[in-house]
């Protein structure tokens, strides 16, 4: 049982005290999963990220219930996803219950657009730390940019975008089986 409550505890912090959603928790999951408790290793972890992402769905709600599974089945996927959503809920009950009367305080304005640049750097943080991960290859390299240039660009949809870059992905690693095969 202590297992299951490590886990809950880590994941129950991860969505107490992150501001942002599921971007800007990725890099603080990887610290506490990766780096803090060692429990998954880093391109282990990079690998529940892209899959995570490309399901629907919160991104760190995801990534919880995917890490919870890995290390302890289903009672750790659902150990891991109340843990991070748990904290969430309450706030949003509690906030949602004294919106009206707070929301013109300056204090509570000025604690958000503080926040908001700090969010910025975390999700840069997370593209950063996992872009390290990713092996250096010319078709990685051309999958990133691809990428970046259809949804910036081009205002190609995020999940069309995944859905092409997965399928080069499998494309290329048939092909390459195939010529591995010979």
């Amino acid at each position: 049982m202590n297992h299951y409550f490590k886990l809950f505890n880590i994941f129950f912090r991860v969505g107490a005290f992150t501001f942002g959603g599921g971007y800007a928790m990725v890099p603080i999951i990887q610290k506490e999963i990766v780096e803090a408790n060692q429990l998954i290793e880093e391109r282990e972890f990079l690998d529940i990220i892209a899959v995570a992402q490309s399901l629907p769905g919160p991104i760190a709600v995801n990534t919880a219930v995917f890490v919870g599974y890995k290390l302890k089945g289903i009672c750790g996927a659902i150990t891991a996803l109340l843990g991070t959503v748990l904290p969430s809920l309450v706030v949003i009950i509690l906030f949602a219950s004294f919106y009206n009367k707070i929301k013109d305080i300056t204090f509570i304005q000025l604690f958000f657009q503080g926040v908001r640049p700090a969010i910025v750097a975390l999700i840069f943080m997370s593209a950063l730390k996992l872009s390290k991960s990713i092996s250096k290859t010319y078709l990685n390299l051309a999958i990133t940019i691809f990428a970046f240039i259809g949804i910036v660009f081009f205002k190609i949809h995020p999940i069309l975008i995944v859905s092409i870059c997965a399928g080069v992905g499998l494309l290329y690693r048939s092909k390459e089986g195939q010529h591995g095969s010979h």
